[in-house]
């Protein structure tokens, strides 16, 4: 057929004939070692890690993770692992399913651009639960995390955001092989197994993006998590699978995305990571606000800027944000997520942008708030990347500042970063978890690879 000879001449045209994708990113994941790890990527899967277990304790609590949790006790099972943010444990893959799931119901979770999605949700669950049940130290952890994240970023790559545009959900199935190899990372499976971990999963893999507003969305990541745990399982107990399933006619590929690139998928493997662009949320909005919030931030610490002298604002966006998060009178929280104008003029005030609470029909119709983002003039710039934003402020004094950011470049600066995650940790964890375990989760993520023993981290995580 047309679409097999167009996949196959891709798969043939852009590398060697034949290329074994799932078998050469399962020698890869099974082969990795902590102490092979560059400190750049530790230090960012490290982030990840707190980053990951912040939004989880604050999102254990939404109703669609009570239903998940109900079911689990309707099912019974052996209480291995913690159920992160509630004083309940349950089996390994009942507590990858909930806690993947609670990562991400809030939608405040990290995001990698090769993914094309959310890369910690669906993998962090499966390699916390059997780190919990095998008794495995922080560096373990941390090994078996990045092995998932690094085979979830070239799976995202090898398909080519063909699956997203598509309908599919890439969190909930490229997500499945970052959790599939992170767990076989952690069982110690070999490249062979490994294989057919990554087979096992691809049959699972599974997400529309139709689901996109309703409780199915979280639940895309706990079930990439449950499954990828399932898959390592099953395949180190010798259950059986194609270990060509990435790259063979009517495999993942095939089915997801009509172009392939196994180049992308294998460029410089085992040397070039794709941690290091991870990207974190720090305001509880819609994405296409951040660039804007960002920009705006810059504007408010030039030492020119005069909040009280504001007499107007051009916030210039990539033309896609227009239709996404463009409301321009806001009247409830969340329509405030969705407003550019008035996100901006948050950022410009000052306000706490990654506090969830501010989100609220209070700030909506907050007089300073509405006066502010009246002066807000929204327009489309296609010359701008689309995570890209312009804001220029005049002001009756005459001074104009102008500021530009860029998300579509992960940040460089670590240090900056980690502490700006603390920051958005403590807001989201503290309500539940209390100050004095807030301090003991912040403490040990920061030194976990020094970690002997989970038991202690995973005892901060739930409410006293």
């Amino acid at each position: 057929s047309d679409r097999e000879d167009k996949y196959m001449s891709h798969a043939i045209d852009d590398t060697i004939e034949h290329a074994e994708v799932t078998r050469l990113l399962a020698e890869n994941s099974s082969g990795m070692n902590f102490d092979h790890l560059p400190d750049d990527v530790i230090f960012v899967a490290k982030q990840c890690i707190l980053d990951w277990l912040g939004v989880t304790i604050a999102g254990a609590s939404d109703p669609l993770v009570q239903i998940l949790r109900d079911s689990a006790r309707a099912d019974g099972g052996d209480p291995h692992a913690t159920l992160v943010g509630v004083a309940e444990r349950g089996s390994i893959r009942q507590a990858a399913l909930i806690n993947g799931a609670a990562g991400h119901a809030l939608d405040y979770d990290d995001v990698l651009r090769p993914l094309g999605g959310h890369p910690t949700a669906p993998i962090m669950p499966a390699v916390l639960a059997l780190a919990e049940r095998e008794g495995l130290d922080g560096g373990a952890l941390l090994t078996a995390f990045v092995a998932g994240l690094e085979t979830e970023a070239r799976v995202g790559l090898f398909v080519g955001g063909g699956d997203y545009e598509a309908g599919w959900h890439a969190t909930a199935t490229v997500g499945t092989f970052g959790a599939a190899a992170g767990s076989a990372r952690s069982m110690g499976l070999d490249a062979d197994q490994t294989a057919t971990a990554l087979g096992i999963a691809a049959t699972q893999a599974a997400g529309l993006k139709s689901m996109f507003g309703t409780m199915c969305k979280p639940l895309h990541a706990g079930k990439a998590s449950e499954n990828g745990l399932l898959a390592a399982d099953l395949a180190s107990r010798g259950f059986t699978s194609r270990a060509d399933a990435l790259e063979c006619f009517q495999g993942f590929g095939y089915t997801q995305s009509d172009f392939v690139s196994p180049a992308a998928a294998l460029e410089d493997l085992g040397a070039l990571f794709f941690a290091t662009q991870t990207q974190f949320k720090y305001h509880a909005a819609c994405y296409g606000t951040h660039s804007p919030i960002e920009a705006a931030r810059k504007a408010r610490l030039n030492p020119g800027f005069n909040r009280n002298g504001v007499s107007k604002v051009e916030l210039k966006v990539h033309p896609r944000c227009m239709s996404v998060c463009n409301i321009q009178e806001p009247e409830t929280g969340l329509e405030v997520k969705f407003s550019l104008r008035h996100t901006a003029a948050l950022s410009l005030s000052d306000a706490p942008t990654g506090d969830m609470n501010l989100y609220s029909v209070e700030t909506a119709t907050d007089p300073d708030y509405v006066a502010l983002r009246r002066k807000v003039a929204v327009s489309g710039d296609p010359n701008l990347t689309r995570n890209g934003s312009e804001i220029i402020v005049h002001q009756t004094d005459g001074t104009v500042i102008r500021e530009v950011a860029d998300l579509t470049i992960p940040s460089s600066d670590y240090g900056d970063t980690w502490s700006r995650l603390q920051d958005k940790f403590c807001a989201v964890a503290t309500p539940v978890v209390g100050d004095a375990k807030m301090e003991t989760i912040l403490r040990m993520v920061g030194d976990l690879e020094n970690q002997g023993d989970l038991s202690a981290l995973m005892a901060a995580c739930v409410p006293s």
